[in-house]
């Protein structure tokens, strides 16, 4: 297995696109000259914009995860990293729960657990905290202090699936990410949780999607007068027709749904509606209880690149500059960004109404804005009433002040760090990309 880089980077443009940090795709070949696309995971921030005094937090895998049953794709035990809190924020806990795609298929699903998405023996022994789990007060004002936990990311299916036989004709592989998310519950509340006043439940992309499934789940674990909340970024995935008129996510979802059993998360849903419809936040927001904000870009650069505009939908590559850069989109293809825009407010509709929920839809092609410093909290980070996501999360968090903030359309944010790739993702027959 060959593993080689795409760069991607972040520019600065005046007077509409703003610049980013840089990042990379990660393209795993098989014998079979199978791709699986990757994008850049939060402990893979590139140096440029990573501070050189953040500490490393290592790598702790789950005790008793075999007899648990909380194993990744290839069978190994799941893992944490736990970095504790101090002084003010001793008895607070953030979690945040990685992200990167989901396996479809089971030859997806084998190539997958050969990396790090799918086995524990591929992950980083080390990593560095930054954006909202950074210990250092410029950089994170709110939650520096606190105890937080990075849940690594290997079941394929949004920490969702649960199938009990691993032998899945004739190939071995554990689907076991509802087991791993309550196995690594119950090992955090040994390790303080269960003495927490405050606690976070956060997530990025997939990592977001598997914070929507969790929430209410994660406030039943906890005391009620403990204060529980939830955000989720870049997670909001939206069930809408691509460029051609066809559902490449709800087909996408519907394979990953199927494989990992997932339809059991949603017992009610699934009874007047395809069980693939039930996985999208659309509909899980609408029995949600727990208070969540919202952190989704109206332009999420994962979402054009493979909702919107999939490869499969564009054989021409009529869309491949926009799809690089937006600045580069014409007349044409902003009026669709826009109605794709259009399209997530009118999904958002059901927690509008939701008082105690929070949400920053920004204007900026981007995906995942609360592990980077530089989109979390910074002196040059993407604002709205002139406040940063971290100010903006923290004003929401301890009810400073009500938090709907919704950008004027593309191009009028001028703080807005727009990603320009300098390479399209890959997507091949069966293999679905990775996120965030």
């Amino acid at each position: 297995m060959a593993v080689h880089r795409l760069r991607l980077w972040w520019r600065r443009r005046r007077p509409y696109a703003a610049a980013g940090a840089a990042g990379a795709f990660v393209v795993v070949s098989a014998a079979l000259v199978l791709t699986l696309s990757s994008w850049l995971r939060e402990d893979e921030a590139p140096r440029s914009f990573s501070s050189d005094s953040a500490d490393l937090v290592d790598l702790t895998l789950l005790k008793n995860a075999k007899e648990k049953g909380a194993l990744c794709l290839d069978g190994s035990p799941a893992g944490y990293h736990l970095q504790r809190g101090f002084g003010s924020g001793s008895n607070s806990w953030l979690l945040h729960l990685e992200g990167g795609g989901w396996c479809r298929s089971l030859q997806s699903c084998a190539l997958r657990k050969l990396t790090a998405l799918g086995s524990s023996n591929y992950m980083e022994r080390q990593i560095a905290f930054h954006g909202i789990l950074s210990n250092i007060q410029s950089q994170n004002p709110d939650f520096y202090n606190w105890n937080k936990v990075k849940i690594r990311y290997c079941d394929g299916a949004s920490f969702s699936g649960d199938v009990e036989n691993e032998l899945q004709n004739g190939t071995t592989l554990f689907f076991r990410g509802q087991r791993i998310w309550e196995a690594i519950m119950d090992e955090l509340l040994g390790e303080g949780l269960a003495e927490a006043k405050q606690a976070f439940l956060t997530g990025c992309s997939s990592g977001g999607l598997a914070t929507y499934v969790h929430c209410d789940n994660f406030r039943a674990l906890l005391p009620k007068d403990v204060t529980v909340k939830c955000l989720a970024d870049g997670g909001f995935f939206l069930d809408v027709n691509d460029i051609i008129g066809k559902r490449s996510m709800r087909s996408l979802y519907d394979d990953v749904v199927h494989l990992q059993e997932v339809g059991k998360r949603f017992p009610n849903c699934i009874s007047v509606m395809e069980p693939a419809q039930c996985f999208f936040p659309q509909e899980i927001v609408k029995n949600m209880k727990t208070p969540t904000f919202i952190l989704n870009s109206a332009y999420d650069a994962w979402q054009i690149q493979h909702v919107l505009a999939p490869n499969a939908s564009d054989p021409q590559d009529s869309w491949l500059s926009c799809k690089l850069d937006i600045n580069k989109c014409n007349s044409s293809q902003i009026e669709i960004l826009q109605g794709f825009r259009e399209d997530l407010l009118d999904a958002l509709s059901e927690v509008k109404k939701k008082r105690e929920w929070g949400m920053f839809i920004d204007s900026c092609f981007v995906h995942c804005q609360t592990s980077t410093n530089i989109t979390w909290h910074s002196p040059s980070s993407p604002r709205l009433n002139d406040k940063t996501i971290a100010e903006a999360v923290g004003d929401w968090y301890f009810d400073r002040r009500v938090v709907n903030e919704i950008d004027c359309p593309f191009p009028c944010n001028p703080t807005c760090h727009n990603l320009v790739f300098v390479s399209p993702t890959i997507y091949k027959a069966g293999l679905s990309s990775s996120v965030i």
